[in-house]
């Protein structure tokens, strides 16, 4: 086979994928965080296809997508009051829900285990292939395990090149980030990954406190979910996070050594013309996230030595992007 070349999705393109889900192929398409390894998520052999695809351990859950809430049903065992508000209010959007799954639903799509993570994506493309198609796609994202998540078609050609069918074209993810997980199926409700939706907002509407991941390192839970690993997110080319006071002296000692580097700031500017490549994303939290795959890609491209990025505020608005940033890089 030859990598396919993205095709713009419209609704020739997206009949076209729902013939190879229904074959049991494999279909990449954009949703508003990142681009999905789409296959049908009733179909082992299908699911199996993905993990193969990206190189991934059989016992890491996928993302079920689905068409709405109402769906709901059809893959969870039991449905709490929790998982009903949180999808009216933020589903269609960028948060996955953990619940107990049904028994007909594979263990394949489940790593294994008795829970189920669900979501509505909230991008018009994602929308239309999950309608037409008519049940649930399991998707993680299109790339390579352990490696920077696409955010544009042409990054899913780059990682997967022909073990992927068919490339839907919708441009470039709006949130950049994969989305907030919620684990509903324990006493209290369990932030397992952080995304664009905040704890501040999920806390609202559930009216309690969530158990947080610092608070889950020193737990006994045996619950896997996407984006749990120590190392995910990560460029090939070492990457290095420093504080914003530290960066001139690092680069300094860089240089000093020759090496190529690459530079990721949001607020320092650097006078070294000795730096190959200097990337700048903007200081809002929410833009941030929306250019830091795309900016790492295009670093981690130019045969560099190591990618120096500049740590972000240590707050919440930006809890999603250091998360990123502290499974794809080490600290100084």
């Amino acid at each position: 086979m030859h990598t396919p070349s993205p095709v713009i999705a419209n609704t020739a393109s997206i009949q076209q994928a729902v013939a190879l889900l229904r074959q049991g192929r494999l279909v990449a398409f954009p949703t508003e965080t990142v681009y999905g390894l789409g296959a049908d998520a009733r179909n082992p052999d299908a699911i199996r296809r993905i993990f193969a695809a990206k190189g991934r351990p059989a016992d890491h859950p996928l993302i079920v997508h689905i068409p709405s809430p109402e769906n709901l049903a059809d893959w969870a065992a039991t449905i709490p009051d929790s998982a009903r508000q949180l999808a009216r209010q933020f589903w269609p959007g960028p948060l996955a829900l953990i619940l107990s799954k049904r028994p007909d639903v594979p263990l394949e799509v489940t790593g294994g285990q008795q829970t189920i993570a669900l979501r509505v994506p909230n991008h018009p493309v994602a929308l239309q292939l999950l309608q037409a198609f008519g049940g649930g796609i399991a998707a993680p994202s299109a790339n390579r395990f352990c490696r920077i998540s696409p955010t544009q078609a042409a990054h899913v050609a780059e990682e997967l090149g022909d073990t992927v069918e068919l490339i839907l074209d919708g441009g470039a993810c709006t949130v950049g980030v994969e989305s907030t997980i919620v684990d509903l199926t324990g006493v209290r409700p369990r932030l397992l990954r952080p995304g664009q939706i905040t704890r501040e907002e999920l806390e609202a509407v559930l009216n309690t406190e969530l158990v947080l991941p610092e608070t889950l390192k020193h737990s006994k839970t045996e619950l896997r979910a996407p984006g749990m690993m120590a190392v995910h997110y990560a460029p090939l080319t070492p990457a290095l996070r420093c504080r914003p006071e530290q960066l001139p002296d690092i680069i300094q000692e860089l240089t000093a050594a020759h090496k190529k580097i690459g530079l990721l700031t949001y607020q320092t500017a650097i006078a070294e013309k000795q730096i190959t490549q200097e990337m700048r994303l903007p200081n809002q939290a929410d833009a941030y996230a929306q250019g830091l795959y795309t900016a790492l890609r295009k670093l981690d491209q130019l045969h560099l030595d190591i990618i120096v990025v500049e740590q972000p505020p240590d707050s919440e608005a930006w809890r999603a992007v250091n998360d990123r940033l502290n499974k794809a890089t080490l600290a100084y």
